[in-house]
């Protein structure tokens, strides 16, 4: 029987609050109003990397973490396990700013990688961590079109380590059904996204963090963030709610909050990985428009992602990771177009969960020195990495230190909010639709371009 919500797998393995299962309790909510030098409101990776570093560089700081449920409830601890050099908004920062600038930004991505697996190691957090960099696969005469212009353009970017394979050297990394290429990255790694979490909110409370649990921030204004039990007082205030924006007063269409869901498959034995031949654990994604992800676990498991219901009307979230059957049903199917084998694999887990997205699909970090509001997000799913990067940018940021993060494209940038209902229900269905039709076009007729109608989607939705 498949476990379907349950916030995600990963709490199944390390312990759920939900359950009362975790391995420490609850931390204790806000219980009157108090004063901080950096209130942050937002317990997951944006909100607790910033702590971090804050409390790293300037150790005298009063760091107050302010998280409506508890750490990880969201993306943090939901997320396929990706930490990856992917940034969103790169293309559009080059055409804001210049090639060199979003290169910049581009090698910025590519050390964080290290920067992560750096830290986790430094405050001895076992993530399960794996470098096996990033593959991602062609299976039609589209996407290889595709993604033969998305290997130049990165090499374009300075990623010269990256190599781009033929179907044979594909299969040789893992066989993907019907793989016409592919194109791999070493600045990748799985992780446990639910472990380097918990690793980091302790390393934040060794280092005097305090973490307030079941404190939902209902307003953020200058100098104060708003909890039903009490305000918080602080020279900054920093946003690091990435999908959960929406629920704050006054940012309903600031950020929206775009569904992603997953299904992991019970363990796999050794004579499946064989015939897989998926032995050096690189992370796997594709070319489609309506793409997929997925990892090989630390206990032999897949864990593939995609989009099911895009988004839901008012911008509302979902209840404790429960998603739909005929969401299940679509990623069971896509696991096994990629890997016939696997039909007929059991489904032991399954969820959802909502990331940040901008209307420029870019993600940003800003601090305003006047107000003292800062935030930082809408990585429009490549968060797990870009929350590290951000973090030590809002850092700088804070301290008024300038570095070259300061100066990276994507800081202070600013973006005009998402339509209102229902023109931002239809056009994100719409979208959508025009993707998953694009693909199913494109794979039954074996066309070499793109087909029209998901350039014309790209274009509407301001994705290119």
């Amino acid at each position: 029987m498949t476990i379907n919500g349950g916030i995600s797998f990963w709490y199944a393995t390390t312990g759920s609050p939900v359950e009362g299962t975790t391995p420490q309790p609850p931390r204790a909510p806000l219980t009157t109003d108090t004063a901080a030098d950096v209130a942050i409101v937002g317990g997951g990776y944006t909100g607790l990397w910033t702590a971090y570093y804050l409390k790293r560089a300037a150790p005298h700081l009063h760091v107050t973490v302010l998280e409506q449920k508890f750490c990880g409830y969201g993306a943090s601890g939901r997320n396929g396990g990706w930490l990856y050099n992917g940034i969103a908004g790169r293309d559009r920062y080059a055409a804001l700013h210049g090639h060199a600038a979003a290169q910049r930004l581009q090698q910025a991505m590519n050390d964080t990688v290290t920067e992560v697996v750096d830290v986790a190691a430094k405050e001895g957090i076992d993530a399960d961590i794996h470098r096996g960099g990033v593959l991602e696969v062609a299976r039609t005469p589209a996407q290889l079109s595709r993604l033969r212009a998305f290997h130049a353009a990165e090499l374009s970017f300075g990623e010269t380590d990256r190599e781009l394979y033929d179907a044979t050297a594909t299969r040789d990394r893992i066989a993907v059904s019907d793989a016409v290429g592919s194109s791999w990255t070493p600045h990748g790694a799985r992780i446990h996204p639910l472990k380097l979490l918990r690793g980091l909110a302790a390393a934040c409370e060794r280092l005097g963090v305090v973490i307030h649990e079941s404190t939902p921030v209902t307003e953020i204004a200058p100098r104060r963030a708003v909890t039903p039990y009490g305000t918080v007082r602080a020279r900054y205030v920093l946003r690091c709610t990435e999908g959960f924006t929406a629920s704050l007063k006054g940012h309903k269409r600031t950020w929206l909050p775009m569904n992603s869901s997953m299904i992991v498959t019970a363990p796999l034995p050794p004579s499946v990985w064989q015939q897989l031949n998926w032995t050096d654990a690189p992370l796997l994604g594709d070319m489609a428009h309506a793409y997929m992800y997925a990892q090989r676990t630390a206990d032999d498991r897949i864990a593939i992602g995609g989009r099911g219901v895009p988004y839901r009307f008012g911008s509302r979230t979902d209840n404790d990771g429960r998603t739909q059957p005929a969401t299940i049903a679509s990623l069971t199917a896509l696991l096994t177009a990629f890997f016939p084998v696997l039909t007929g694999t059991e489904i032991t887990h399954a969820w959802s969960g909502v990331l940040g997205v901008p209307r420029d699909w870019c993600a940003t970090v800003t601090l305003d020195p006047a107000t003292g509001l800062g935030w930082a997000g809408g990585y429009v799913g490549s968060g797990v990495a870009t929350a590290n990067l951000a973090a030590r940018t809002l850092r700088n940021l804070v301290l008024d230190e300038p570095t070259p993060l300061t100066t990276l494209p994507w800081v202070h940038h600013r973006v005009r909010p998402w339509e209102p209902e229902p023109l931002r229900w239809l056009g994100v269905h719409a979208l959508y639709a025009a993707y998953r039709a694009a693909d199913h076009r494109e794979s039954t007729t074996h066309t070499p371009a793109t087909t029209p109608l998901a350039r014309l989607a790209n274009r509407v939705s301001g994705r290119s």
